[in-house]
């Protein structure tokens, strides 16, 4: 998120992976509660430009309260207006365009932190989609309450002696918290982890994130999930508005666009670590379904990045 406690994992990478750790004086729970101010704040004092791209592996809500908040998530713009939430889920490539006039609220999570009953209700395993969210009226009151008991919670801290209670309370905090954004409130943008989604697509969902390097066949996932390939994708259209195949092949265009950007590596070490035979298959592919070349998408992002500078 920012460098102080939040360091890169590797200080080659064009895109540097961000690991969750808790700066000094928190304890290391798997949750931290930030305002923006304190985002910046932070930043500065390490000497991090917010600008710059980076892939955190961690969860991040924002909760914006005033002002505008400009981010591009996955190549993907979003604007979070006051009232509104942005959820980044982890892997995702993230940068900052706008946050000097934003005032609000961000948490940060680990994948392991809720709870496993919450973790599958709100759709934790969707690893592609930014989730916004804009509650209104009674739903805005319920979700601002449990907003501020989750930073009352986080706040307080406690003693040593205490701070597993601590632990478990910020963990059932944040599980109302999700649930209300995710499960009650209105939405702005409607993703794979809608409360519509069928069980055979939450498994195939999960599938295609475990396998999608391995197969970009339907039958394969199929055949290993004990449905019918027509069942895959009538279950995928209903929830994710394409069809199955579609669902796969986007998957693989984004960790391919993902590690362009993210990484050095060359056509043919990516191609192979997507489970194409060679460059020429995976370049094909990917022009097919981006309408760029791998070196020109990746030529793109940089040249972005460096006028961002």
């Amino acid at each position: 998120m920012v460098r102080t406690g939040h360091s890169a994992a590797s200080a080659s990478a064009a895109i540097p992976e961000l690991p969750y750790a808790p700066p000094p004086g928190v304890a290391a729970t798997g949750i931290e509660v930030m305002t923006l101010s304190e985002l910046r704040d932070r930043a500065a004092r390490g000497g991090q430009r917010l600008a710059d791209p980076q892939r955190p592996g961690f969860h991040q809500l924002f909760a914006v309260e005033s002002g505008t908040l400009r981010q591009s998530v996955d190549f993907a713009g979003h604007t979070t207006g006051p009232g509104a939430w942005l959820w980044v889920r982890p892997g995702q490539v993230q940068q900052y365009q706008d946050v000097a006039e934003a005032e609000g609220t961000l948490i940060l999570f680990q994948p392991a932190f809720p709870d496993p009953a919450t973790a599958a209700a709100v759709g934790l395993d969707e690893a592609t989609g930014a989730v916004s969210r804009h509650p209104y009226d009674e739903e805005a009151r319920a979700v601002r309450i449990a907003l501020d008991h989750l930073r009352f919670e986080f706040a307080a801290g406690r003693t040593p002696a205490a701070r597993a209670a601590h632990t478990e309370v910020l963990r059932h905090l944040l599980g109302v918290l999700l649930l209300r954004l995710v499960r009650l409130a209105g939405t702005e943008e409607q993703g794979p982890d809608a409360v519509t989604s069928s069980e055979p697509f939450r498994r195939f969902r999960a599938a295609v994130e475990k396998d999608f390097a391995r197969t970009r066949r339907v039958a394969d996932y199929a055949h290993a999930l004990g449905y019918s390939p027509r069942t895959l994708s009538r279950a995928t259209r209903a929830a994710a508005g394409l069809g199955a195949k579609e669902f796969v092949d986007r998957r693989v265009i984004l960790e391919a666009k993902r590690l362009l950007a993210h990484t050095d590596r060359s056509a043919a070490r990516i191609a192979a670590a997507l489970g194409f035979a060679d460059a020429t298959n995976f370049a094909k592919f990917f022009h097919q379904r981006s309408g760029t070349t791998p070196g020109a998408f990746r030529a793109g992002v940089r040249d972005a990045g460096e006028r961002a500078r």
